[in-house]
């Protein structure tokens, strides 16, 4: 085993309905960009032979999704593997295929086009025991504020909190220029915007985004051929809950505190309230940021709301999902904003001397699986 870095990432901006091109569109600028930043081939022997991509079945409204981007991210003729998880995961995959020496090189993409699905919550729906669940009309929403109140509770996290979580999106994701374009918001604004699932309202919840993204992995003993800036994986952890609510603590963060601690140790990481320069977050819903802030131990157990009155300044420079990435890319946006800070190309949101970041992604209801992935420089 050696290291695995990061050597390109790419990625169109964050829109909400990007009605003027098809996804495959969408990844062949990152695919070409990544190609031009490189000057990266698909040489059998020395090039490219693996890709690993990140899509869903019903978001793109077929099945086998993976089967129309294969000749548009060079997978003709080469191995091709789809991660229908966050896609974080697809980093952790591709990963454990350079350190296995099964490749040199692994090139990762993914799309999602949440305007052209019926409904977002339709979907999630479907994430359901069909026999049991979704005749309740569980989905990804009615669950998350099932998990919002118990937390609520918990960390005495009012309202007043949630709103400062938007607002501080909402003012990262400004300076972002691949960032979702959403006009700032005064804690009124949030706090009377309309009930979805008490008790998460309508700014509480990220918006309906399409985007795609992707980047290059290589091993130590090549990636000098590709970059000069390279970004260390350096620790990756994932852990799966229960699948039925009801037989999980919504609160607990049992798969989250198992991820964090494998990728910890991996990356011989000690105390996590004060190992990072920058902290990028899933947060699907307001109140899930110090909810997994708890979970990576970021701050103590319960202590949400004043960790969110102490300040957020390292903590989702890029705005986050509450500002507008889609289902299935948040932790891939997560993971290309720390590798931009970490190779200092962060522009106006930069932190200055970032060395070490955190990486999160979670997919399913309330935060069923974690992926957790330290990046370095």
């Amino acid at each position: 085993m050696n290291r695995v870095a990061i050597c390109a990432v790419a990625q169109i901006k964050n829109e909400p309905d990007i009605w003027y091109q098809r996804f495959q569109g969408m990844v062949l600028e990152c695919f070409e960009s990544i190609v031009r930043q490189t000057g990266v081939t698909f040489d059998m022997e020395q090039g490219i032979r693996n890709v690993v991509t990140c899509s869903d079945d019903v978001f793109d409204a077929r099945t086998i999704s993976d089967n129309a981007v294969t000749d548009v991210v060079g997978a003709h003729f080469r191995g091709e593997e789809k991660v229908a998880q966050d896609g974080l995961n697809a980093l952790g995959y591709a990963a454990a295929a350079i350190l296995s020496g099964h490749d040199d090189l692994i090139l990762v993409m993914g799309h999602c086009k949440e305007s052209q699905s019926e409904s977002r919550l339709m979907n999630t729906n479907l994430a359901f025991d069909p026999f049991y669940c979704r005749p309740l009309g569980l989905d990804f929403l009615t669950a998350a504020a099932l998990q919002a109140r118990a937390y609520m509770r918990k960390a005495k996290l009012t309202e007043h909190h949630l709103a400062q979580v938007v607002m501080h999106a909402r003012a990262n994701g400004a300076r972002n220029p691949y960032a979702r374009d959403n006009p700032p918001v005064t804690e009124t604004d949030v706090l009377t915007s309309p009930l979805l699932a008490d008790p998460i309202r309508q700014l509480h919840a990220y918006p309906v985004t399409d985007w795609a993204a992707g980047m290059l992995l290589c091993c130590e003993e090549r990636v000098h051929e590709f970059t000069e800036k390279p970004v260390w994986l350096t620790g990756f952890g994932s852990c799966m809950d229960s699948y039925f609510l009801g037989d999980r603590d919504l609160t607990g963060n049992f798969a989250l505190k198992r991820a964090a601690r494998r990728a910890y140790s991996m990356a011989d990481i000690a105390d996590p309230s004060t190992a990072f320069d920058l902290v990028e977050l899933n947060d699907a819903y307001a109140y899930q940021l110090p909810l997994w802030a708890e979970g990576t131990g970021l701050t103590p157990e319960g202590s949400g709301g004043a960790w969110i009155e102490s300040g957020l300044d390292r903590v989702n420079r890029s705005g986050g999902m509450l500002n507008g990435n889609p289902i299935m890319l948040g932790g891939l946006a997560r993971a290309l904003e720390c590798a931009l800070q970490l190779r200092g190309e962060a522009g106006e949101r930069q932190v200055d001397g970032a060395r070490r970041a955190l990486a999160h992604g979670t997919t399913g209801a309330a935060g069923q699986h974690h992926a957790v992935l330290i990046l370095e420089r």
